[in-house]
Formats: structure tokens, C-alpha cells, sequence
């Protein structure tokens, strides 16, 4: 098979007819059409995106993408696997740069585990195999061109939890399992806050400020994060719920098993928010087993780039910049784009013991 973006596309796409129905999406000023073999993946896509999602023709999108519900795709092709981060561990993704150069580059990239193939250009955008299995990897890859959209708008991207309340945005990092999703959806139980993002938020510069977005991707979280919060308990079964409230706190912080949260479901309407300026950010550099109370302190970030290190996020694979060019797992952050926008930005560090009620009234006192 020739390394060509045409003849990824023809292999992908198959003999496969699209339906008729299109998922169309605004997600900020960016739209998104999607279009797919499946039926029952476009209504599935079409329930996730609710908050976002346009109904009919409202002009040409931005960006199109053509998901294709098959087997794993067997294609010909010497797949690199792509680094994990610090932290991690495992295969996850691997890919292969097609022939072509500038704005005709074009790259596949396969998950390991599920045998997902997503081809990504310019020009095509396309995800095939196992679709309805594994929508959440669909989900992830329609959220990922929006993400290189903002990205394309010179947004920095931020690995960090963002929240809105009355008019002033609140963003949230921490180093890997530092309990930014748990400390999130504490907030939430305060009906006068409302949800922008969970893992991914991008921060630029507009009317002088700097303004805050997210993308829209529910929670996705743990089994600790539900036990500690009651009006989390109804997203498992009353026998898991018993499961896990008998294990041991340090055994059950170490738990990977993903529940999905529904923003609309479980806090009510109206409680997503896609963009705010950004008036402060927190981020957790607690540790469980220390005895000192939680606090938070004020830092110049720019004296303190070892937090920084909590803030910034790899683009991932996925990533194509205006000129063409994919992003690489060995680019270096560019750390004083960061500061530069952070500079007028309250920054606060956490420290001493996890303790999410009092973290959380400290933060509303912050806001406040």
C-alpha cells in the first residue's frame, strides 16, 4: 500500500455508504460537522454533545470529519510508538507520518488497545473500526480537532480543571493523581458554579484579558472520587458502591476504573459554560500523609517553574499546526508563552494535607 493520504482514506472508508444524518457542532466560535456510516453513532455522538450541538445547516463548517464504523482497519503500515508522558506507563497510541510535506502532511494514528485507526490532515479527518464500542475514542478525536483549532488561534493548551463562578473563571492543576477532578466536582455541589472542562483548558488573549475555555468532554473519573461525594453515589450500583466504601482510603486512591459524569444529569441545565476570563488559578502540589493543614498560598509563577510543570500539556499526536507541521513526542514546552499569559493571572499554590471540603471553601474565599 502507498503511504498516501488518498489511499489511507480509500482503505478506511472502504465500501462503506454514509447516512444522511450529520452531527453538526458549534463549540465556541469553531464548527464541526461530522459524518458517518452509522446511524446509531451520529444519535449516540448527538446525546454526548447536547450542550453544543446544532440542529440543520448553519454554513460551512470548519472542519469535517468522517467516522467509519467497521472492524479494526488492517492497513500496511510500520506504526511508531508514540512516548507516553512522565507518569504513565503502557502503550497507548502509535503512529506514522504519510509522504507529503507542509500543508499535504498527513499522519495515522492507531490505539493499541482498541485497534481504533484515525487519519488526520488538513484536509481529511477520519476515525475508523469499532466506533459504537469505543465512542468515547471518537468523542476524544472530535474534541482533539477542536483543540487543534484553538491551538491554530495561538491558545496555550493546559493540563488543568476549569470553572466558572459569577463571571470569574477558576482553572485547577496538579500533578498526575492529584485529585483536580474530585476537587472540581466539590465545587459543583454549589449550584452558583458551573462547568467548563475537566482535563483540558486553554487560556489567550482577548480584549486584554485573558479569557478561558474549555472543551466539551464530560468527567471522567474514579471510584474515589464517587465515594467521597454523595450526589456522585447513583453513577454505580449499590453493591459497587458497598465494594468500594469498605476498601481502605490508600488502596481505593489507586483505583483506574473510568464513570462517566453527566454535567446535565446529575447538577441540572445550564451548568456548562464554554468560555470565561480567567481570574485565578489553583494548583495542588498537596501530599497525601502530610500532617500540616491544607493552605493556599499566592506564588509568582514566575519565580516557581516547578508548578509550571503541572500547567502545561503535550498537544498530543493529533496535533497539525497551521503550516502543516505534526506535533512531535520530544517538543519542549514553551514555557514563557505560559508565563507571559499567566503574568496577570492570581496564582496560588496548595499545600500540606488533601483535604477537599476545606481546599474548596478556601478557593470561594479566594474568588469571593
Amino acid at each position: 500500500m502507498n503511504n498516501n493520504r488518498d489511499t489511507i482514506a480509500t482503505a478506511l472508508l472502504q465500501e462503506h455508504t454514509l447516512v444522511s444524518e450529520t452531527l453538526n457542532l458549534q463549540i465556541g466560535h469553531c464548527r464541526l460537522d461530522l459524518r458517518s456510516n452509522s446511524s446509531e453513532l451520529i444519535s449516540k455522538l448527538q446525546h454526548y454533545f447536547a450542550s453544543c450541538e446544532v440542529l440543520g445547516d448553519h454554513g460551512t463548517a470548519h472542519i469535517n470529519i468522517i467516522a467509519i464504523e467497521s472492524e479494526s482497519p488492517e492497513l500496511n503500515i510500520d506504526f511508531i510508538d508514540w512516548k507516553r508522558e512522565p507518569g504513565k506507563s503502557g502503550r497507548k497510541d502509535e503512529y506514522c507520518d504519510l509522504d507529503g510535506v507542509g500543508l499535504e502532511s498527513a499522519r495515522v494514528v492507531r490505539k493499541v488497545r482498541t485497534g481504533m485507526v484515525f487519519l488526520q490532515s488538513q484536509e481529511t479527518v477520519m476515525a475508523a473500526g469499532p466506533c459504537i464500542q469505543y465512542d468515547n475514542q471518537v468523542i476524544n478525536f472530535i474534541n482533539s480537532q477542536y483543540m487543534n483549532w484553538l491551538q491554530q488561534q495561538d491558545w496555550l493548551i493546559c493540563h488543568a480543571s476549569g470553572l466558572v463562578l459569577e463571571d470569574k473563571g477558576l482553572a485547577i492543576a496538579g500533578f498526575s493523581g492529584g485529585g483536580k477532578s474530585t476537587l472540581m466536582l466539590n465545587f459543583m455541589n454549589d449550584p452558583k458554579v458551573t462547568y467548563m472542562t475537566n482535563d483540558r483548558l486553554f487560556i489567550g488573549q482577548s480584549e486584554g484579558k485573558i479569557e478561558m475555555s474549555g472543551i466539551p468532554k464530560l468527567p471522567r473519573i474514579n471510584p474515589g472520587t464517587i465515594i467521597g461525594n454523595p450526589v456522585l453515589h447513583p453513577l454505580m450500583s449499590q453493591e459497587d458502591l458497598a465494594t468500594y466504601q469498605a476498601m481502605e482510603q490508600e488502596k481505593l486512591w489507586d483505583i483506574e476504573e473510568k464513570y462517566d459524569v453527566s454535567i446535565q444529569d446529575i447538577y441540572g441545565e445550564q451548568r456548562i459554560q464554554n468560555n470565561a476570563f480567567l481570574n485565578t488559578f489553583v494548583i495542588l502540589n498537596w501530599q497525601r500523609g502530610s500532617e500540616e493543614p491544607v493552605a493556599l498560598t499566592q506564588v509568582d509563577i514566575s519565580q516557581r517553574r516547578d508548578l509550571l510543570k503541572a500547567i502545561m500539556k503535550s498537544s498530543g499526536p493529533f496535533y497539525q499546526d497551521k503550516a502543516g507541521v505534526f506535533e512531535t513526542d520530544t517538543f519542549d514546552f514553551d514555557e514563557e508563552a505560559y508565563l507571559s499569559l499567566l503574568a496577570d493571572v492570581n496564582v496560588y499554590e496548595a499545600h500540606g494535607q488533601i483535604d477537599f471540603q476545606q481546599l474548596t471553601k478556601l478557593c470561594l474565599d479566594v474568588l469571593a
